[in-house]
């Protein structure tokens, strides 16, 4: 299983961006697919976007299609979710998680490896 840290959350102002990092080791990262997930208090864990194991999948929620991008640089083991156009609703601790795989896709369920979280606030 990849260890992951993520790192890069803060406090935005409504339309602000944000780029989150999800670092991982020890592993060759090339079979994992990775997904970022966010939970807000009271609320249940929700899916936000996934990446397959080469980078050429990717899926997106609803809720953030259009306003986030993934993408991954497996030479150097990290995984970004740029945020842009920042939502009050888009405040939340966001986790990055990975399974592993050799299919071509990304799920976004399945995960077994998590990060400990980094919060995000969006805030006027």
């Amino acid at each position: 299983q990849l260890q992951l840290v993520e790192s890069g959350g803060g406090l935005v102002h409504p339309g602000e961006s944000l780029r989150l990092s999800c670092a991982t080791s020890p592993y060759p990262m090339e079979y994992y697919a990775i997904g970022w997930f966010r939970q807000a208090p009271g609320k249940e864990r929700e899916a936000v976007s996934c990446i397959s194991g080469s980078g050429a999948y990717t899926k997106y929620s609803d809720s953030v299609q259009g306003r986030f991008t993934i993408s991954r640089d497996n030479a150097n083991k990290t995984v970004w979710l740029q945020m842009d156009s920042l939502k009050p609703d888009d405040t939340a601790t966001y986790y990055c998680a990975s399974y592993w795989t050799y299919r071509s896709e990304c799920l976004m369920t399945g995960y077994d490896s998590w990060g400990q979280g980094t919060q995000v606030t969006v805030s006027s």
